[in-house]
């Protein structure tokens, strides 16, 4: 793998020992990575290093600087036992950050870099990308894409790229004194911070389950809770274990439970009576994340049937009967993707940060979806470590949905137990509950 000239290496190990926070305001609210890799290009060393490479409006007033010291980066292991990349970013405090990554892939997501050396764990190690950052470290987000290059960040890899953008953020927080999601808040001009309603993903299916179920996500949303405290109370209760046993209890790699259903209706009749039985009908709806990608065929048909193979096609749907299905779901069930049926089109975004590579480029993404009227949902991965960072985010862009897993592993209430930390520090702050959808 080539490295970066010896001219930009050097560049970036100048910036590394400028001040972190400039004193100096920026002019504009937000600047986006490409408008800020032309400027690195003219004078890489007048640049000043902050968080994700904007700076918000709110912050135009003198704050203290701080010095990167180092950069040190690891491989360590996620929740499904693969590798992943971890980054240790030290100013006056030490800003850790790790990276998850997911099981399903799309043609569109920014490329994570692996080892390929199959004699070290199945050929999906990182430390290449362990090295590249070790080399590149530079101006944050904008430096690091000019460095890398590519459209889909396959030099450096999106893992490193979002590890050091990440800590970066963190440490821009701090230099400020604020609170992680205060920060984001300030970058992105959000007006009023608010508490997102969670998507519990209660039932795995897909790639993420050994199961018969061939679509990913069956989750509930407490849109009828008053708080994140008592939705998280309410996401908790349920009768999987009492209708298929101790069995039924074992997890997926999101926390969700993986009984075995036959058939993805089975999966929504289910959730539908642990609703009813809980008490909270109304309260409570159902979400799905089908990942049709996973059981597309080459012909253009999906097979609901596809872990199981050789199989005699019955289940193969072409596309117009997949979304004659979901109508039938919808109707069916409390499931809240009627309004994209009935418009013929997207209404929200999934903001995954792995898939986008830089905190600067996720946040634009929101911004821009929700100056279009859509939804922004922010989300975890298969893969998921104890990082919270996409805690504060979803607080911070007020995106007021969250989709990270089960409140089941620890990995994934690490991110629901630093919403319940925001909730309580911030006091009297409003749960998006019924208006979720709203941008």
């Amino acid at each position: 793998m080539a490295s970066a000239p010896a001219s930009q290496a050097t560049a970036a190990n100048t910036l590394l020992e400028r001040p972190f926070i400039s004193s100096r305001p920026l002019q504009s609210s937000r600047i986006s990575a490409a408008a800020a890799i032309p400027r690195a290009k003219k004078s890489l060393g007048a640049l000043w290093v902050k968080c994700s490479a904007v700076a918000a409006a709110a912050a135009a007033k003198a704050v203290g600087e701080c010095r990167v010291k180092s950069v040190r980066v690891r491989q360590i292991v996620d929740s499904r036992g693969n590798p992943t990349v971890e980054v240790d970013l030290v100013t006056d405090d030490l800003y850790r950050s790790a990276v998850p990554s997911g099981a399903s892939t799309g043609i569109y997501k920014a490329l994570e870099l692996r080892d390929g050396d199959k004699s070290v764990y199945g050929g999906k190690g990182v430390l290449n990308a362990v090295g590249t950052l070790t080399r590149n470290q530079a101006d944050v987000d904008a430096i690091m894409l000019e460095i890398d290059g590519t459209p889909n960040k396959s030099t450096m890899g999106a893992n490193t790229i979002l590890g050091v953008s990440l800590s970066v953020c963190r440490a821009g927080a701090g230099a400020k004194g604020v609170p992680l999601y205060k920060h984001i808040q300030e970058i992105c001009g959000t007006k009023e911070l608010v508490i997102p309603v969670p998507a519990f993903n209660v039932i795995n299916g897909g790639s993420h389950a050994g199961n018969n179920l061939a679509m990913q996500e069956f989750m509930i949303l407490p849109v009828g809770a008053t708080s994140f405290a008592e939705a998280l109370r309410m996401g908790s209760e349920g009768i999987i274990k009492a209708k298929y046993g101790q069995d039924a209890c074992n997890v997926g790699d999101e926390g969700g439970f993986a009984p075995n259903v036959q058939d993805n209706r089975e999966g929504l009749v289910l959730l539908t009576d642990a609703i009813e039985k809980a008490g909270y009908t109304g309260k409570i709806k159902i979400g799905m994340n089908v990942a049709a990608s996973e059981f597309f065929l080459k012909d253009g048909r999906y097979d609901l049937n596809f872990k199981k193979q050789p199989n005699d096609g019955a289940h193969v749907l072409s596309a117009q009967s997949l979304c004659d299905l979901y109508k039938d779901f919808v109707k069916d069930f409390p499931i809240r993707i009627a309004e994209a049926i009935g418009k013929k089109a997207c209404n929200a975004l999934l903001l995954k940060l792995n898939q986008i590579g830089t905190v600067t480029e996720s946040i634009q993404a929101a911004l821009d979806s929700k100056a279009a009227g859509w939804g922004v949902m922010v989300s975890h991965h298969s893969g998921e470590t104890e990082d919270n960072f996409i805690a504060d985010l979803s607080v911070g862009l007020a995106s007021r949905q969250i989709k990270t897993g089960a409140p089941c592993r620890s990995e994934r209430l690490a991110k629901y137990n630093q919403l319940l930390h925001i909730e309580e520090e911030l006091g009297n702050v409003r749960y998006a509950g019924e208006a979720f959808r709203s941008p």
